[in-house]
């Protein structure tokens, strides 16, 4: 993998609305890096998982809960912290935007924000009730 991957779920219209809102606008400055954007029903979550050292860091389960940003060299960002890792690969102004995301004091609120967002992406411009978050069942699957 060279590039960082964005999960997302694809089955949610917000969630796919706002990766095409990525790939047009942050994605397009001229100081912006490469990434893949791939929905977590078609992506390689075991692979990705074992990429990130196999701790189950990438999962079905998580990726309906949040949008996952997995790097090259392993690493795994959940929610906020994904979208700022996102904002922070674009460059430009983005990447100041994703970079005060990042900082400690903001972290919580980025959370409290995406988690808030997620809950009721089904509500949200774009969003359908497909969106709806689902209630954890059955086993975990990867």
């Amino acid at each position: 993998m060279r590039d960082p991957v964005l999960v997302f779920d694809g089955d949610c219209a917000f969630c796919s609305t706002c990766v095409v809102w990525a790939e047009r606008y942050p994605r397009q400055t001229l100081a912006s890096a490469g990434w893949e954007a791939v929905p977590f029903q078609f992506a390689d979550l075991a692979g990705l998982d074992a990429l990130a050292g196999g701790r189950g860091e990438v999962s079905w389960e998580r990726a309906e809960r949040e949008v996952l940003w997995v790097t090259p060299a392993g690493r795994v960002y959940g929610g906020a912290q994904a979208v700022a890792r996102l904002l922070m690969r674009s460059g430009g102004a983005w990447a100041y935007l994703g970079g005060v995301l990042a900082l400690p004091p903001v972290r919580p609120v980025a959370g409290a924000v995406y988690r808030w967002v997620a809950r009721n992406r089904h509500r949200m411009p774009g969003g359908t009730p497909a969106c709806a978050l689902r209630p954890p069942t059955g086993p975990t699957r990867t």
